[in-house]
């Protein structure tokens, strides 16, 4: 299945039907009165966040979502029939937005939230609701309300505890896949991983979602490579992992580069909780190692884990460091009555 967290649709909710204007006619009943019915409601336009779903490819073939109109009132005091509801079901982490792309109407963060985004239009009144004591034959009934049609933006925010970051081929892929069931592809070459990939890790009987983006160079901010669209996907993130190539032999750049890219995006990630982690370590010699973690502690201001993905060597330390900011980060959200990253105890 194709990935996609961006897709743009054109919803109308259903128009209300119109009230109808009739008498009633039947023998031996003269003058039996109005008996014109309302109209019916017009269907609602839904969406609602289910499980099972990591992608928006479904509206990438069918942009348009138009809910029926609501049947018009009859005689005999016979109201019509509302209109159906159209439901969009999407990914749980879908933000819906306006059509300028920047205005949030909603965030479904959670399976089973929902949002009415179009509501149907009320029916109309028959003749039989204008009755009074001075009109007792009224020819006169209400027009449905129309309905409201709209486009909207869908974008897809994977919902995930901790999030990779890194330069392409700092063993972002290799790390998710040594660690999880994850199997994401991976080669010796950049821009092997094209689109996110999710994992679930265990450790020491815990387990968490980890989120793997495609790797970041300077000027992703301003398009080059595949960009920084993706760094959307980790902004639920309790928190990032920094992995840093220890063999590039420039982990100190590395670490600025990717930084930088951070603080242009914005999103509020240069502030989030962050690890810093020395990958490769296996391709190093002591005194590199040594001297790659002492000069990222100088830049970082704080400690630097050291690990290999290909070898295990210091994995379950990393995984133990992720869990206890994971944990920290829960019960933050917790006490400020704001959980919108699931936790897996």
């Amino acid at each position: 299945m194709k990935f996609l967290d961006l897709a743009k649709v054109t919803i109308r909710s259903g128009s209300g039907g119109n009230g109808c204007i009739s008498f009633r006619r039947e023998k031996f009943i003269p003058e039996g009165g109005p008996d014109g019915g309302d109209g019916g409601r017009g269907g609602d336009v839904v969406a609602v966040a289910v499980e099972g779903l990591n992608t928006l490819i479904d509206f990438r073939y069918r942009q348009h979502f138009f809910a029926r109109n609501g049947q018009g009132g009859m005689g005999r005091q016979r109201s019509g029939a509302s209109g159906e509801d159209v439901v969009l079901r999407v990914p749980v982490g879908t933000e819906i937005l306006e059509d300028d792309g920047e205005t949030v109407i909603a965030d479904l963060a959670t399976a089973g939230q929902e949002v009415v985004l179009a509501r149907g239009g009320n029916g109309g009144w028959g003749n039989l609701h204008f009755v009074s004591s001075t009109n007792r034959a009224p020819r006169r009934a209400n027009p449905g309300q129309p309905g409201i049609e709209r486009d909207l933006w869908l974008r897809l925010k994977l919902i995930a505890d901790a999030g990779l970051l890194g330069m392409p081929n700092a063993g972002k892929s290799t790390f998710l896949a040594a660690v999880s069931n994850a199997r994401p592809r991976i080669a010796d070459y950049p821009f092997t991983t094209l689109v996110p990939n999710l994992g679930v890790v265990g450790v020491d009987g815990a387990e968490f979602v980890m989120a793997d983006i495609p790797g970041l160079i300077a000027g992703a901010s301003e398009g080059r490579g595949l960009g920084d669209r993706f760094l959307g996907h980790v902004e639920r993130c309790a928190v990032l992992v920094h992995l840093v190539d220890g063999a590039a032999g420039t982990p100190v750049g590395d670490w600025r580069t990717i930084m930088r890219e951070l603080e242009l995006y914005g999103g509020g990630l240069i502030a989030k909780p962050r690890l810093t982690v020395l990958n490769k370590i296996d391709a190093l010699t002591p005194k590199a190692r040594d001297h790659a973690l002492r000069k990222l502690a100088e830049v970082t201001g704080g400690p630097v884990l050291a690990m290999s993905s290909a070898t295990g060597e210091g994995v379950r330390d990393v995984l133990r460091a992720i869990r206890s900011h994971v944990v920290a980060g829960h019960e933050a959200a917790a006490d400020a009555g704001d959980r919108d990253t699931p936790w897996h105890p």
